[in-house]
């Protein structure tokens, strides 16, 4: 198949983009910055060149492909790009190679606070701002015309790279460990190379208008996570508790969804999909990941280096 996704140098994106080449795929992925097309390219997928801001100049690479992943999030102006890039896509419904299968990328934050309450994909969705415009985006593409609409509902994302759970290792190494909350509420979790997976797995299933969520089983408070994490980067300080409302200078509408309790679970794509997570936790893994990050920082810090010379 051919694959066109959109952040292809992006966390989700890049580790997606990865799991469709390494399982033989053609794989397009559109790369805003010219300094970071070399790494698509080393891994045998074909940069475009472009952006959100501009879909014209992706649309007829994309247009070419009957598998199309948004897996982009340009947090500066989120919703609008969010939506132009879900509208510019389904434009291309009958371009190209068909029929096409559009898989969008939303999240659990959809589910809100879910307290003691174990969720699947039929609850009622109660979504906090910064995640208040998917649950109509998740509907124009399940109830699109002419194409194979998918959405995929990640859980927080971890590993390699790091995800959030980097905010925490960058924390700890500047030797100021610090959570959102009392540390009580629970995260649904998900590893980004079970998660990409999911992805390939969706696209390969020949599935169209169904929503996933895709989480580990586990469900670790964010206490027992960052004091992990304390532990992997030998941080003997005292972690620090913040309220939402202090969060929120810094990070905005994301802070109350770092803070949310959740319980979601993904049996769904295990019995449609045969999806399966194959990583232990994150407390499990606490230190090899915290090693990973370090990795991925040292080269970025070495390709920004480079950069400059």
């Amino acid at each position: 198949m051919k694959v066109f996704i959109t952040g292809a140098t992006g966390y989700i994106g890049f580790n997606v983009a990865l799991a469709f080449r390494g399982a033989g795929h053609d794989v397009w992925g559109l790369v805003h910055e010219e300094a970071k097309k070399d790494a698509l390219i080393k891994n045998g997928i074909h940069p475009v060149m472009g952006s959100m801001e501009e879909p014209d100049r992706f649309t007829d690479a994309a247009s070419h492909c009957s598998i199309l992943v948004h897996a982009a999030a340009d947090y500066r102006n989120y919703e609008v790009l969010d939506r132009k890039t879900v509208q510019t896509l389904l434009g291309l419904q009958n371009r190209g190679a068909c029929p096409k299968t559009l898989i969008y990328t939303s999240g659990v934050w959809v589910h809100g606070h879910t307290g003691c309450a174990v969720v699947d994909e039929t609850a009622p969705l109660s979504p906090p701002e910064m995640a208040a415009h998917r649950p109509d985006l998740e509907k124009t593409v399940l109830g699109a015309q002419g194409i194979k609409g998918i959405v995929i509902r990640p859980g927080n994302v971890y590993g390699k790279q790091g995800g959030l759970t980097g905010m925490w290792f960058e924390s700890a190494r500047e030797n100021r460990l610090t959570a959102i909350g009392d540390g009580l509420n629970h995260w649904a979790t998900v590893h980004v190379e079970d998660l990409a997976q999911a992805y390939l797995m969706a696209a390969e299933s020949g599935l169209g208008h169904e929503v996933f969520n895709i989480c580990s089983p586990y469900s670790h408070t964010v206490k027992d996570m960052v004091t992990a994490v304390a532990c992997a980067a030998g941080y003997a300080e005292d972690i620090r508790y913040i309220s939402v409302e202090e969060a929120a200078k810094k990070l905005g509408a994301m802070a109350k969804c770092l803070a949310m309790d959740q319980h979601v679970e993904s049996r769904k794509a295990e019995n449609l999909l045969g999806w399966r997570h194959r990583h232990l936790s994150f407390i499990d893994e606490a230190g090899l990941h915290f090693e990973s990050w370090q990795a991925y920082q040292r080269k970025a810090e070495m390709e920004k280096e480079k950069a400059y010379l």
